[in-house]
């Protein structure tokens, strides 16, 4: 392992990109960077981790912020738990731990949030221990480094990779040497046409020697995402608008949208949302125009969702499935922490004449 180690830190020394997180030493920082990584393209993430570090520098700052306030910045990025587990961890770090995060990788994991792969590489990029990571990136290097050929999701595979990453870890470091294979698989090792003649451990790389380094990993292709429809609708009256927020738990989680719900099979969009504003919000609509539909993919869904405008309702607002609501200036509706989805529904409303003039 030794000349694999500093081959590869050698490397990430001369090659690596100048990444915002890779300036500090700050634990918090660095744990924030790699919460905001996961299943996030860097070019995505940057943008986010500086106005995040610039609103909340520390973590004591993170954990008195108002949750909207939190999830507002976070509001496009994605996998919104990172967002409410990372706060209830610095309120547990604030609250029970003095206020610094703990230097180990078993101590990180009892936090919320922190699985296996961010506590390694807080632990190791932070702290200098030697703890192991795995991601995608990762996983792909050494896949191919090995010549790994069963599936990655397996159980064997999964202990395989841990233990070669642990192996590697174990050494001067280690901060440095995870970073470089994350770096490796994310510049040169990549998913396809990898840049084998520029990597370091061309020579040492079982998938290159074969000559199909393409064909690592090997992964089950995922099944086509499942097609939902759903209805919204722009709930005015007397010039304000209706928001609602969802629970803080399960997907989207504490994000505000505009009231609805799915639409049954075989069920119209304008009567699935007079009965969806019924029963999930207790209000009764006479009648709905619809503006138009939009679509988002989800991890595993792809949604049509149905937009409508629903003017003067009659009744007093009772939550199902909604943890709050609030009647809004048009324009003060936008600036609610909200989804891509919701935010592509407020783009229909407004290209739309009168979609959202509160009239």
């Amino acid at each position: 392992m030794k000349p694999t180690r500093r081959i590869l830190t050698d490397w990430y020394r001369e090659h690596r990109r100048d990444l915002p997180w890779r300036r500090t030493g700050d634990p918090y920082a660095i744990w924030v960077s790699e919460t905001m990584l996961q299943q996030t393209r860097v070019d995505s993430v940057i943008p986010y981790y500086e106005r995040f570090l610039a609103r909340f520098p520390d973590i004591d700052a993170l954990a008195s912020a108002d949750a909207d306030d939190v999830l507002g910045l976070w509001a496009g990025l994605g996998y919104y738990s990172r967002a409410r587990n990372l706060q209830k961890a610095a309120r547990v770090v604030r609250d029970q731990l003095g206020g610094a995060l703990p230097d180990s990788a078993e101590a990180l994991r009892k936090l919320p949030g922190i699985g296996r792969y961010t506590a390694g590489a807080v632990a190791s990029i932070a702290f200098d221990q030697p703890e192991p990571i795995v991601d995608g990136n990762v996983a792909r290097v050494l896949a191919r480094l090995h010549g790994i050929r069963e599936d990655l999701k397996t159980p064997g595979a999964q202990r395989r990779l841990w233990d070669e990453a642990a192996a590697l870890a174990r050494g001067p470091h280690p901060g440095d040497l995870n970073q470089a294979l994350m770096e490796l698989g994310a510049t040169v090792c990549t998913p396809k046409s990898p840049r084998c003649p520029a990597c370091p451990l061309g020579r040492r790389c079982s998938a290159r020697r074969a000559g199909d380094p393409e064909s690592l990993p090997v992964k089950t292709r995922p099944p086509p995402p499942r097609r939902v429809a759903a209805v919204a609708g722009w709930v005015v009256r007397r010039g304000r608008a209706l928001a609602v927020r969802r629970p803080p738990r399960g997907l989207l989680g504490g994000l505000w949208e505009l009231p609805g719900g799915a639409l049954a099979r075989g069920e119209d969009p304008e009567t699935a949302l007079l009965r969806a504003l019924t029963e999930r919000v207790g209000l009764d609509v006479a009648r709905a125009q619809r503006l138009g539909a939009i679509e988002h993919a989800f991890t595993h869904r792809r949604l049509q969702l149905h937009v409508f405008r629903c003017d003067t309702p009659r009744g007093r607002v009772r939550l199902e499935g909604f943890d709050a609501h609030r009647w809004l200036a048009p324009a003060a509706v936008t600036e609610l922490p909200q989804g891509a989805l919701t935010r592509k529904a407020l783009r229909l409303l407004a290209a739309t004449p009168g979609g959202t003039d509160g009239t």
